[in-house]
């Protein structure tokens, strides 16, 4: 599987580089922190973050604990890093509970799992682990761990964490269950074998391309959550939440809780006891606090930025040639880390459930149009996405029409130009499903009802507001009336996950560059994240209720993940992807280019495509 592994990397790195092609020319002064090869070596003037410069991860050994030796050079200890994040912060800080974007990052500065993804080559790295070992069958790894490492609490982490997480955690269906949708195989979860203290055997029901990443996932103290499992979902879903006090958590990462001001900040301290020391043998991190602003929208935080209060910023299209002037006489340095890798998107609402009372959960009228292809093909024709590319990012982009961002070594290449904006097409495939106008030009369904739907956005993104607004307009063009209504985040959650009240939704998705399995939960009929028509596992004793090419993308997400030939995943892939672009129950929207301005008092800042700005951060250090 090594060696399969390797060529897999090494091509995606490939089409990660070449995906992109840049819209605006400022953005080629912007040094692009990138994984190179030898041949983009050659080409390249710009400052870089080069694999080949960076040597792999050292484990040493000190007084019988296993660390992990930093790659950085040496820093100074002291000081704090100020960031923010737009919304209204966190949900939770229990990470296998997590979500939303926010509160999952909480949980990577506090929780660690057995391996990580080397942001310099995208290999899978030892993390809480020291050792893996594939057998030959593809089937069964044997996972050892550090010895001498602890929770924050002083306890030792063992193989008894390790086994716990994942038999009575992620496959006991506790917490977030996109968890354990990533991990079935055929409907079957791995095995998990404790060994000894210190090592774990999982055994997979057929070889599984995506497991070893899969097993980055956070491991939980035993010893503090075995009693809040053994008291029901309920009690675990409410446990190490938002008003938690900080010295009731126990932890492995690199921070851990000081304090959470609600919709104002969230202070780390540095894990006094992490496991990753620097060419000096001394103990990272090297920052004493990392402290999150919660600011309420975009503005704020470019505000925040240019008044000093946030060391590091985002920077969206809107500002990137303004900041990229200033740059030359500020305290600041520009990075371009390519494109992002998630995706933006509209999507519908296409359920066709009812609940306990008969009732359906989308007006009936809305939920033939939802589910008429024509009608979301109509759509998706009618949209103006240069004109989003130029005016909202400012160039800084490019139009997308798939499910696989640019950065995914897995995008469909085929299929990645898409459509121009074709009103004509649109009003063709609408008349095609019966629908006409009236003599003022609105539309009008087959049965005469007024086309007018809700379109719902987080508040606060102004990215996402204006794009709302211009895809209000494309389609008033079409003669629909769409109220377009920004809502605070944790309420829009909260439409897409329990009520289901709701019609079209502006939003967006992390994705990952390296392996589209994660796409799982959001493609398969019973996935969590199953935006356009959430369903539950009793939802499905109706085998009617799931359309031919839902069914289609159940066995290709199933046969993808069993298939380990490159050639052969990306065929399986592809088709996914045609599927999406097909039948369109997302309607992709661009794609933004990462560009980041971070000041310049701070040392080792290696930011890469795979890791971003902050993948290093134990060795970030102040130099001032």
């Amino acid at each position: 599987m090594k060696g399969k592994y390797k060529s897999f990397l090494k091509i995606g790195l490939i089409s990660l580089l070449a995906a992109f092609s840049l819209k605006a020319c400022l953005v080629a002064d912007i040094p692009e922190s990138n994984i190179t090869t030898e041949k983009n070596n050659e080409n390249n003037s710009f400052e870089i973050a080069s694999a080949k410069s960076v040597r792999p991860f050292k484990n040493i050994e000190i007084n019988g604990v296993d660390y992990i030796q930093a790659r950085g050079k040496i820093g100074k200890f002291g000081g704090t890093l100020y960031t923010s994040t737009i919304g209204e912060g966190p949900k939770t800080f229990n990470p296998w509970n997590a979500k939303d974007a926010t509160s999952s990052t909480m949980g990577e500065l506090m929780f660690d799992g057995l391996v990580a993804t080397d942001p310099y080559t995208g290999e899978v790295v030892p993390q809480l682990a020291k050792s893996i070992k594939v057998l030959p069958s593809n089937k069964e790894y044997i996972i050892t761990l550090r010895k001498g490492i602890k929770w924050s609490d002083g306890k030792p982490i063992t193989a008894k964490d390790v086994v716990f997480t994942w038999n009575d955690i992620i496959i006991a269906g506790y917490g977030n269950t996109s968890m354990l949708d990533s991990i079935m195989v055929n409907g079957k979860p791995p095995k998990v074998e404790f060994i000894d203290d210190y090592t774990v055997r999982f055994i997979t029901p057929e070889p599984f391309a995506p497991f070893l990443r899969i097993l980055g996932q956070s491991i939980a103290p035993k010893h503090i959550l075995e009693p809040v499992v053994k008291k029901g979902k309920k009690e675990f879903a409410s446990f190490w939440g938002v008003s938690t006090p900080p010295k009731n958590f126990v932890t492995s990462g690199k921070f851990k809780l000081k304090w959470y001001i609600p919709a104002q900040r969230v202070e780390f301290v540095k894990n006094p006891d992490y496991y990753v020391v620097d060419k000096k043998d001394q103990k990272l991190p090297y920052l004493d606090n990392y402290i999150m602003y919660i600011v309420g929208d975009l503005n704020n935080q470019v505000l925040k930025f240019e008044a000093g209060d946030i060391d590091i910023l985002g920077v969206r299209g809107s500002n990137v040639a303004r900041f990229k002037e200033l740059e030359k006489n500020s305290d600041y340095k520009m990075y371009n880390l390519g494109p992002n890798t998630g995706t933006a998107f509209a999507t519908f609402n296409m359920n066709r459930k009812k609940d306990e009372n008969g009732k359906y959960y989308v007006n009936p009228v809305k939920q033939k149009w939802f589910n008429d292809i024509n009608f979301r093909k109509a759509v998706d024709y009618a949209i103006d996405r240069e004109n989003m590319v130029s005016n909202v990012l400012h160039g800084v982009g490019a139009p997308l029409f798939t499910a696989e961002s640019y950065s995914s070594m897995y995008l469909n290449h085929k299929l990645k130009k898409g459509h121009p904006k074709n009103i004509d097409k649109a009003k063709e495939l609408l008349a095609k499903s019966g629908f006409k106008w009236n003599k003022s030009g609105k539309l009008l369904d087959k049965d005469n009802n007024k086309v007018e739907f809700n379109l719902y956005t987080n508040a606060g993104n102004t990215e996402r507001e204006a794009v709302g607004v211009m895809l209000k307009q494309d389609l008033e063009e079409l003669g629909m009336q769409v109220n377009f209504k920004p809502i605070e985040f944790n309420v829009l959650v909260g439409k897409l996950n329990n009520s289901l009240d709701w019609d079209t939704i502006i939003i967006a998705l992390t994705g990952s560059s390296l392996e589209p399995h994660g796409g799982k939960n959001v493609w398969t009929s019973t996935g969590a994240l199953h935006l356009f028509d959430q369903r539950k596992e009793k939802d499905l004793k109706n085998i009617a209720d799931i359309r031919e090419w839902e069914k289609e993308l159940d066995y290709l997400f199933n046969l993808g993940a069993k298939t380990l030939d490159i050639d052969k995943r990306r065929e399986i892939y592809d088709r996914y992807q045609e599927i999406v672009y097909n039948q369109a129950p997302m309607v992709y929207l661009y794609s933004s280019l990462r560009i980041f301005a971070i000041r310049k008092k701070f040392g080792n800042i290696n930011p890469t495509k795979l890791g971003g700005m902050m993948h290093n951060l134990e060795e970030i250090y102040l130099k001032e």
